[in-house]
């Protein structure tokens, strides 16, 4: 037996060269890096990449993401998601309202992997599965567990698009382009949650710098949270909901070239002009009453390259403006509503959709390629306060000002810095515990970040 063993290790060694030897796989070139000094070549290649990897699996494969460690100085303690910064504050009167916080994480850390595959009736084909680190038991920063974010399938014919599997959800487009993990939800911009769903996205043009954006997409319901196995929870809770339809999503765009383009979220992409309407439906059986509940939501967003990049890629003395409002019903876990149901009647009546409104904006100033200046504002506001007679502790409405700045030191690494004030305004104040103790109206929180980033 041991000579066996010695003449397969000689076996193998021996065939070690010619293994060495064998053609590596055939992709794209690398693009050599050299970005020591400014522009930097490869800032901003796109959210999720260029495909230059030499990795393959059945097909060809890229691996990428980022390393990004925060740390966090709160004005009070928003206990283990302080490194995520909510948009609802701690009552002043509360123990956490009045006691300050400091806290490191790595949880919005990302790791992704997508792959070109092979051509159907003529549409190249993709696929993109991407985590984070922010599953399960949110007090747990030191040995966070994966999560997935991103898990689909596109099939792209140039004009038109097939995606399914789990992406961004289709209500609310505008992303506040903060540096903490929250990105304004709860506060009127994009509600944040990524659903499964099945999207149509079409390209109408117009001209030759004019086109339409038709999105047409069937996704999970969320906003519910709901339980699926189709028990019930407590009379009166967001638990007594099951039956949920899915929603039906939809977005019409204008987009135009003629303003050139600027820097969008993170600084990532070039974005021309867009403009343009979404809205959402669906209902679902409510425990104990024959109505059906229904969700719903209209929305308007608009991208503006105030300043355009002289060459269609330079970020340099760009500008770019970016703004979004809605009005939605019984959509509340994505960030759109302050609460999922309110019963107007009183004890013993009907539940209805709690309703609300949300209006944010943002700028985003590039000095250099490499120096970011973002700023912004974002308020989600209740409508009808007296719908909420029985919701005790309710969120009249939730504001954010963010104003960070970002710098890039190379292709791989970029430093930010952030300020933020948060404010929620609660109504039918009672005494309960943790967060909203107390008789306080309001909570507030200022909030100073510094984020390091390793892209690759």
């Amino acid at each position: 037996m041991k000579k066996l063993s010695v003449l397969f290790a000689v076996a193998l060694f021996a065939a070690t060269p010619a293994l060495a030897a064998e053609e590596p796989a055939k992709g794209p070139a690398q693009t050599p890096f050299n970005c020591d000094f400014e522009p930097n070549c490869e800032v901003a290649p796109g959210i999720y990449g260029a495909l230059q990897a030499p990795t393959t699996s059945k097909f060809n494969l890229a691996i990428g993401g980022f390393v990004k460690l925060d740390y966090a100085y709160n004005s009070v303690n928003f206990g283990p998601t302080g490194f995520l910064t909510p948009s609802n504050v701690p009552k002043r009167s509360s123990i956490q309202g009045q006691r300050d916080q400091s806290i490191l994480s790595v949880r919005q850390s990302r790791l992704w992997f997508k792959t070109n595959g092979p051509t159907l009736l003529g549409a190249k084909t993709t696929g993109l599965v991407e985590f984070d680190f922010h599953q399960g038991d949110n007090s747990n920063n030191l040995n966070p567990s994966p999560r997935l974010r991103h898990a689909y399938a596109n099939i792209d014919w140039g004009k038109t698009q097939v995606l399914f599997g789990q992406s961004g959800d289709n209500f609310g487009i505008l992303s506040g382009n903060t540096v903490d993990f929250n990105s304004g939800a709860q506060s009127g911009f994009a509600p944040g949650t990524r659903n499964p769903q099945i999207r149509l996205t079409q390209r109408v043009n117009l001209s030759k710098d004019n086109s339409l954006k038709l999105v047409l997409a069937v996704q999970t319901p969320y906003q519910e949270n709901n339980s699926t196995s189709g028990t019930a929870g407590s009379p009166g809770t967001t638990g007594d909901t099951w039956g949920v339809q899915p929603n039906v999503v939809g977005q019409a765009l204008f987009i135009s070239k003629a303003l050139g383009v600027a820097p969008g979220y993170y600084g990532l992409s070039q974005n021309n002009f867009t403009a343009g309407f979404f809205g959402l439906y669906g209902n679902n059986h409510i425990q104990g009453q024959s109505e059906k509940l229904d969700s719903w939501g209209a929305g308007f967003y608009t991208f503006v390259p105030v300043l355009r990049s002289v060459d269609g890629k330079n970020r340099a003395r760009t500008l770019s403006f970016e703004g979004q409002t809605y009005l939605a019903a019984n959509l509340n876990a994505n960030g759109a509503t302050g609460a999922n149901t309110v019963r107007p009647g009183g004890v013993g009546t009907d539940l209805k959709a709690a309703k609300g409104y949300g209006i944010a904006g943002q700028f985003i100033l590039y000095t250099t390629q490499d120096l970011g200046i973002s700023a912004g504002y974002g308020r989600r506001n209740a409508i009808n306060y007296a719908n909420y007679r029985n919701n005790t502790n309710f969120e009249k409405y939730n504001e954010l000002v963010f104003a960070n700045v970002s710098y890039d030191l190379n292709a791989a690494i970029r430093v930010a810095t952030e300020y933020q004030h948060l404010k929620t305004k609660y109504g039918n104040v009672a005494s309960g515990a943790g967060p909203l103790a107390g008789t306080a109206d309001t909570g507030e929180a200022n909030i100073a970040r510094l984020a390091l980033y390793y892209f690759f």
